[in-house]
């Protein structure tokens, strides 16, 4: 294979003079053009980490386990943070929430004339949006997300992603599966329908992957 660009589950990413910058979480790709845009890393220590976006130009090259960035790359202080926080008037968002989470009336009245009275309008309620700094149209894929078949069978999980450095284009999906022993299996992109952040669906049948040699993790 002439594929040269490959992430690997938490790899590690390290800045151009070599120190450790972070690990490997998510690509970031275009799931109509399969073109990837960004990665996510989540850098810091254990319990102050934080996830970063940054660049797939900012990329200098990758190997098996690491992920190594440009001289341009800078500080990973610049980098925007992956999901943003804030807090909304939920009486903003009143129709776009689910029911249970409206409201409801309370029935003051006789059950038995069926007259109620509705709930005086609550006050300014707060409720938390999240925003993913990623390009529109875009999805954050996790790497050890699922791959499922046509007819929803579960084959294996993404170990790898590898892609066309010329184009910034995935190319294939390397898959595990198993406990103990885990067998990898090279999904051709073209067998994907659809690609989401938790999931990858494909438009293929479970027969069709196990058919598949299984592949070196090393490809």
């Amino acid at each position: 294979m002439n594929t040269k660009i490959q992430f690997q589950k938490n790899a590690t990413v390290l800045a151009a003079n070599g120190q450790q910058v972070g690990s490997l979480k998510r690509v970031v790709v275009n799931p109509d053009t399969k073109v990837l845009t960004d990665i996510v890393v989540r850098v810091g220590a254990l319990f102050s980490q934080d996830e970063k976006v940054i660049p797939i130009d900012l990329i200098a090259e990758t190997t098996e386990s690491q992920v190594l960035l440009r001289d341009e790359a800078g500080d990973q202080e610049s980098f925007p943070t992956f999901e943003e926080k804030y807090l909304v008037d939920a009486n903003e968002y009143a129709d776009e929430l689910p029911v249970s989470e409206k409201s409801p009336s309370a029935n003051f009245g006789s059950p038995d004339l069926g007259m109620s009275v509705a709930r005086p309008a609550p006050g300014k309620q707060l409720i938390t949006q999240v925003k993913q700094n990623i390009p529109e149209g875009t999805v954050a894929m996790k790497e050890g997300a699922k791959v499922i078949t046509v007819e929803g069978k579960h084959v294996g999980n993404v170990e790898r992603v590898l892609a066309d450095p010329s184009v910034d284009q995935v190319t294939h999906l390397l898959i595990s599966n198993g406990l103990l022993v885990k067998e990898m299996k090279l999904i051709p992109i073209n067998w994907v329908m659809r690609m989401g952040k938790e999931k990858v669906i494909l438009r293929v049948k479970k027969a069709s992957v196990e058919e598949l040699a299984e592949a070196s993790i090393a490809s």
